[in-house]
């Protein structure tokens, strides 16, 4: 570990969305970072831990000031991490309901997803008109955000905007990647390639319709299953990402 990179008895580590670098630079932390620091009762001297997710580097930064709604850094040095997956897994899903789509959104974070494309299908439960599907997606952007400043990504997943299933496969370019469909009647895992990405596609509580499911196919999607056992719309495509990062 570089020298720069003392031991932090705060443990506090914000993202940070705006450029870091170089050594030595002093600016305000945004507003949710300072709030966090604050509730936290940082004091200059204090070190934390910083990242801005357009590389694989942490920072570690010195507290200068505490305001009354400001707090001052000054960027020690950085260092790099390579805590993302070998192979990048972008998921697609159809939007459990309830606040399950906070618990794939969180868990997939740290489990390394790269991209999150929540769908409404013809058999789903949570339907959102624009306004709420902005507002969902705000707030699971910042659950994605605070998942990885836990785990200690430096790379935060994007979400995508909501789409129906119908849309966003439609969309897709025939490009021949490798894309995997969950689908409760296929058996095993053994065609995919731990060599290429990987894109996944899973349904909603009540599964995706036949047709569906023959339209992702046309879309290069390859039907995958995961054993005897019928697992929920939240758990599959996570029992999917945490298979695919053992690699």
């Amino acid at each position: 570990m570089p020298a720069f990179f003392l031991a932090a008895p705060m443990n506090a580590r914000f993202f940070v969305d705006q450029p870091l670098g170089p050594t030595g630079q002093a600016f305000d932390l945004p507003a949710g970072a300072a709030r966090h620091a604050q509730v936290l009762r940082a004091q200059p001297g204090d070190l934390l831990t910083l990242f801005d997710g357009r590389d694989d580097q942490e920072w570690q930064a010195e507290v200068l000031t505490m305001g009354r709604s400001s707090v001052s850094v000054r960027l020690l040095g950085a260092r790099v991490l390579r805590h993302e997956l070998a192979q990048p897994l972008h998921m697609a899903l159809v939007m459990p309901a309830n606040d399950r789509m906070d618990f794939v959104v969180e868990k997939a974070t740290e489990l390394g997803v790269a991209s999150i494309q929540p769908l409404m299908s013809e058999r789903s439960v949570l339907r959102l008109n624009a306004e709420r599907a902005e507002k969902k997606l705000a707030h699971w952007q910042g659950v994605a955000q605070a998942a990885a400043e836990q785990c200690g990504r430096v790379r935060v997943p994007r979400l995508q905007p909501v789409q129906t299933l119908s849309a966003w496969l439609a969309a897709l370019p025939n490009d021949g990647s490798q894309r995997a469909l969950l689908a409760p009647s296929a058996h095993g895992l053994g065609g995919l390639k731990r060599n290429a990405p990987l894109l996944t596609l899973s349904g909603p509580e009540g599964g995706l319709s036949p047709a569906e499911e023959a339209a992702a196919q046309a879309r290069g999607f390859q039907a995958v299953g995961l054993g005897p056992r019928v697992l929920r719309a939240d758990t599959a495509p996570l029992v999917l990402l945490a298979w695919w990062g053992l690699a």
